[in-house]
């Protein structure tokens, strides 16, 4: 089994869009219920929308913090599922479930595990110790 990271992005919707999205909630909450019953839900969370994103960049040693989102685009981050499928298929076959699918766009991403993360670290160089990696799990 692997992790995938489902990013949900949808364009902003004017006033009778968003209740129409709204009211898919019922939709929503019997996903959430089949997924975490059939063992795949590791977590979901929705965003606020974009404008009450905070960016932040250092460059040159200086933080640069922008209000708003990072990139200006069509449709925005709204939020996110991790669920543990036994292949990109399944992965992509729950994505197709997601309510948001008819009118955004859900991006499927596999988690890069904790241990190919430490591996990859080390192989560049850094030193990280046993007791370390504790701390990104």
């Amino acid at each position: 089994m692997s992790q995938y990271m489902l990013l949900l992005y949808a364009a902003e919707a004017d006033q009778a869009e968003q209740a129409e999205r709204e009211a898919e909630l019922p939709l929503f909450l019997e996903l959430n219920r089949s997924l975490r019953e059939a063992g795949l839900l590791v977590g979901v969370q929705r965003l606020r929308p974009p404008h009450s994103a905070t960016s932040v960049r250092v460059r040159d040693g200086e933080t640069e913090i922008t209000d708003g989102p990072y990139a200006v685009t069509k449709e925005a981050l709204a939020g996110y599922y991790v669920l543990e499928c036994a292949d990109l298929d399944e992965a992509l076959k729950q994505a197709a479930r997601l309510p948001l699918a008819r009118h955004g766009t859900v991006e499927v991403r596999p988690v890069m595990p904790v241990d190919e993360w430490v591996r990859l670290a080390r192989e560049a160089g850094a030193e990280v110790s046993d007791e370390a990696v504790a701390d990104l799990v």
